[in-house]
């Protein structure tokens, strides 16, 4: 059985939830951490994800991807890109097909992992660690998503799971899979009118506001906004800036000149932004942190508001964009939700409650609550879970507009989706096709586009078109969707053909005039009459073939074999690593006890010849055997067992005699202890007797 798994992907770490029948669990990793880094490294030998890729990420920066989720389905010709690279360590170029790559050293070659493989191979990770806590199966996954990702970037994020081996059952917005969980969990919302609720999600990377309207069992979003360049890491950036300048000053050093330098300068500015939420002065002290120089200072949080006037400024762009697109005012809504860790900076929650002029709330946990709305809405679509019914629906970004060439029809296209509206949602398109014809999906506006966005979404060629008898042409049915991930569909296309049907006249029943008394004399029964109706009925299926931003089959099964050859590298590695550790920690062991418990237990000749082979195989292990196979040091291992096996069950059965013995020892003193018990009684028993006579 499959678990229901929920992943909100995050800019910087990424929560992972299950649902159970119990209700929502958020999955902790192999460190016990409820979040882990989003950062994959790559080494000589193997692939280092999540903690073991952050823990390295100092060290190793020019093979250390992070930002996968700003990286996934971004075109090099995207101006985000370029904002992107000022963060990347390892170098980003273009693809063969366009798309950005990242450029790495790997097992001692250079690869160009595009950003699917890159999403690919966090997800698996993700997945592993989830089958690991949960003792189960993991397929389905629920992944959120930013709501600015284009049709290109969603198809790709729906590709990546599918090259880690997940079924994506639905790619959801971040904001909206909050706004469910809040909506299922949420206990005292209204039967009838909706609740307007301002969902604000400030992450590492981006701010978001989306406004919802809530009632009991049902959600719609009815509007939001977004700025794609306001988040944690431009805090970070700034107040890195800062102390770049003040050491150049004070310390005569660069550290934008020094890659490893700056990124540890960074990595300190976040932790002291977090010391400053909850204090007013925060210290920095770097040790050696470029040339052998050490670096201190501090920072207030006055200074740090300061430097974040420019950011501070744009805070309520986003939430005018959102209440524009609703159709409401501040006075409206009822109440805001603050979610995503950069929301917890005191100067960004005083500017929230100033732009609606009312306190904010936090029901909502502010780092968990993606992940758990993401891994209801799985398991709404799991077919072993009963879960509460919730219906929502989201809203569309961009309006849509299909394409065909001109027939019968007085127009060659047709705005189907308009910006506004809601989806899921599903359309009929009526053609008149004298053979096969294609079908276009394009944005109506793409001056309204982010630059470098195709204005193309997807095209169809629609084949096996046959007009029925006595007509000019077939009257073509297609069935068009914007679907729950918001991906858009055409879900079929038929020809209909009118016919004619005979329809039963029902006659109405007599009215009993006023006064008139009933009768029980039964009526003649009269013959049924018929009419002659027309009526469309499908008469053919036709054939829908799919072209649009998704990988093919072929590509999706050739990243799939990579990915998990991979794997199975990494594992290999590990695995080789475990065995090099336990033939170490032997030749340590065998020798200390061979001094100790195990000195009486073997002969002078065998100590020698067992001495000499640990030596050897020490003197081995550090020096060409430092590098090894699993092979190799499983035969050294057993090698060394094959005498040291000997001589350990020796002091076993000695130490079973001598527990034997013991045993014996204890029940002789309490049988002992009974006899004289007894002795004692019958003593005390014989005295009595005296007495009495």
């Amino acid at each position: 059985m499959s678990t229901p798994f929920g992943v909100d992907l995050g800019n910087n770490n990424s929560v992972i939830a299950v649902a159970r029948n119990r209700g929502i669990d958020v999955v902790v990793n192999e460190v016990s951490n409820r979040a882990t880094p989003s950062v994959i490294g790559f080494g000589s030998k193997n692939r280092a994800i999540g903690e073991s890729g952050k823990n390295q990420e100092i060290s190793n920066l020019k093979n250390t991807v992070t930002g996968l989720k700003r990286l996934l389905g971004l075109s090099v010709e995207s101006p985000d890109l370029k904002v992107e690279q000022s963060y990347a360590t390892a170098p980003i170029v273009s693809c063969a097909n366009g798309s950005a790559c990242a450029k790495v050293r790997f097992q001692g070659e250079q690869h160009e992992f595009t950003s699917l493989q890159l999403v690919a191979m966090y997800l698996n990770k993700l997945k592993q660690t989830t089958e690991k806590e949960t003792k189960s199966s993991v397929k389905d996954i629920c992944l959120a998503v930013p709501v600015w990702y284009s049709e290109t970037q969603r198809r790709a994020a729906a590709d990546a799971c599918k090259i880690a081996g997940l079924n994506p059952v639905r790619i959801v917005n971040e904001v909206t899979a909050a706004a469910v969980g809040y909506g299922v969990f949420k206990t005292d919302l209204p039967e009838t009118d909706p609740k307007k609720i301002a969902f604000i999600d400030i992450g590492n990377s981006s701010y978001t506001c989306t406004i919802a309207a809530i009632k009991k069992g049902e959600m719609k979003v009815l509007g939001t906004g977004y700025d794609k360049h306001f988040g944690g890491r431009d805090f970070d950036k700034a107040i890195t800036e800062h102390f770049a300048d003040e050491f150049k000053g004070k310390y005569k050093i660069d550290i934008r000149e020094n890659p490893k330098a700056y990124s540890r300068v960074l990595a300190a500015a976040e932790k002291l932004k977090k010391v400053l939420s909850a204090n007013t002065a925060a210290p920095i002290n770097i040790e050696s942190v470029m040339n052998d120089v050490d670096v201190s200072s501090q920072m207030t949080r006055d200074e740090l508001e300061e430097l974040v006037q420019p950011l501070l400024a744009r805070a309520s762009l986003p939430v005018e964009s959102a209440l524009k697109m609703s159709g409401l005012s501040f006075e409206e809504i009822d109440s805001i939700e603050l979610i995503g860790g950069t929301s917890r900076i005191p100067c960004l929650k005083n500017k929230i409650t100033e732009i609606f002029g009312k306190p904010f709330s936090t029901t909502l946990n502010q780092d968990e609550s993606i992940a758990k709305g993401a891994a209801f809405i799985c398991a709404m679509h799991s077919p072993t879970l009963r879960v509460k019914p919730f219906k929502f629906e989201d809203i569309n970004l961009q309006s849509v507009t299909y394409f065909w060439e001109k027939g019968a029809e007085d127009t060659d296209h047709l705005e189907v989706f308009q910006r506004g509206a809601t989806y899921p949602s599903t359309k009929i398109i009526t053609l008149y096709r004298t053979k096969d014809f294609e079908v276009e999906a394009k944005y109506t506006h793409p001056e309204d586009l982010p630059p470098a966005t195709k204005t193309l979404i997807a095209k169809w060629s629609i084949t096996g078109v046959t007009i029925p008898e006595g007509e000019d042409s077939a009257t073509c049915k297609i069935k068009v969707r914007q679907d729950p991930s918001g991906f858009y569909t055409i879900e079929e296309a038929y020809v209909v053909a009118e016919q004619e049907f005979k329809e039963l006249v029902e006659e109405p029943e007599a009215e009993k005039k006023e006064g008139e008394e009933a009768t029980t004399e039964e009526a003649e029964p009269k013959e049924p009459e018929y009419k002659i109706v027309k009526k469309l009925v499908k008469v053919a299926d036709l054939n829908v073939q799919y072209f649009g931003q998704t990988l093919s089959d072929k590509l999706l099964a050739d990243f799939h074999e990579k990915e998990f050859k991979m794997v199975a590298d990494d594992k290999l590695v590990a695995e080789t690593e475990e065995k090099k550790n336990a033939l170490e920690e032997y030749i340590y062991t065998l020798r200390g006890k061979l001094e100790d418990e195990y000195s009486g237990l073997a002969s002078e000749e065998e100590k020698e010849k067992l001495s000499k082979m640990l030596m050897d195989t020490e003197d081995w292990l550090y020096d060409e055997g430092f590098d090894s196979t699993k092979g190799k040091y499983i035969a050294k291992y057993e090698e060394l067992a094959s005498i040291g096996n000997l001589i350990k069950g020796r002091y076993n059965a000695k130490q079973a005699e001598l527990k034997a013995k013991q045993n014996e020892k204890k029940e002789q003193a309490a049988a002992a202890d009974i006899f004289a018990k007894i002795a004692a009684n019958r003593k005390k028993d014989a005295d009595g007797d005296s007495e009495m006579k």
